[in-house]
């Protein structure tokens, strides 16, 4: 217990307290009474932050009508719009967007969308791609937004990164999602991502393929065995060849490229 009152949240204002905790009224007596809506604690967290990470949305707009910083950066390197994805409110999010917030912050951290990925919230994954998110984004640790569905097992958050034009063959040293989907064992995972043309014979740093991380005679590795034994049929083939020669983003730009309906159906994964 000695160690909590000593820690990082030592220097934690009465705002930030009130702001985490989602009252309301409290933080709006605090904020006309003068209250300042940008201290920072020791690891430079803001009350922004604090109610950003808990999905507090009256919380968070109270902050921002009250000027605090929309882009402000934690002892992490974290923006409140990182910690709003993580929560997976969309209320937040779309709170913080409208006033400024950069989809795309230059971080040497995980981005929004890798934030939006890790808490499996697709809806958060939709609209930080409707406003520009990089679907490419890549970090050292976690690699890019797909990887991180995948090792995750966001199936919704992966088809709709997929839908958008994210790279299904992306490497983090030479590990794709269909690796993480084969050590994860996940047989939906790892069939959609081969009907938009992961590669199956990828090698990580390892040498390895991702069937190498399936055991005999498992779902997973049977699955493997038949796509390996199995041409793609015509509908993935026309997904993967239109995505390849339009290099369009997302079906709707791809939509507007006069292709007919039935090979946009083709490129959709439902």
């Amino acid at each position: 217990m000695g160690a909590e009152k000593t820690g990082f949240w030592v220097e934690r204002t009465p705002v930030h307290e009130a702001a985490q905790r989602g009252e309301s009224l409290q933080l709006q007596q605090l904020i006309e009474s003068g209250a300042c809506v940008n201290q920072v604690t020791v690891d430079s967290i803001t009350p922004l932050h604090a109610a950003s990470l808990q999905g507090q949305a009256r919380c968070v707009q109270l902050l921002l009508a009250a000027g605090a910083q929309v882009d402000a950066r934690n002892i992490d390197g974290s923006t409140p719009l990182c910690d709003a994805c993580a929560s997976g409110s969309i209320e937040c999010v779309k709170l913080l967007l409208s006033y400024g917030a950069k989809v795309n912050p230059p971080l040497y951290t995980a981005s929004p969308l890798h934030e939006a990925c890790m808490s499996g919230s697709s809806e958060c994954v939709r609209l930080l791609i409707d406003v520009g998110a990089n679907l490419e984004a890549h970090d050292c640790h976690f690699g890019t937004p797909l990887h991180v569905a995948c090792a995750r097992e966001h199936l919704d958050c992966v088809k709709v990164l997929l839908n958008a034009g994210a790279n299904v063959n992306a490497a983090k040293l030479h590990e794709t999602a269909l690796h993480h989907a084969a050590k994860v064992k996940n047989v939906d995972l790892i069939e959609m991502l081969i009907e938009f043309g992961g590669n199956i014979y990828a090698r990580d740093n390892r040498g390895k393929k991702p069937s190498d991380y399936t055991w005999s005679s498992s779902a997973p590795a049977k699955c493997f065995e038949y796509y390996e034994k199995t041409p793609l049929t015509l509908s993935q083939l026309c997904r993967v060849s239109l995505r390849k020669a339009t290099g369009v983003r997302g079906l709707e730009k791809i939509a507007k490229l006069n292709i007919p309906p039935r090979l946009i159906d083709y490129l959709s994964y439902n």
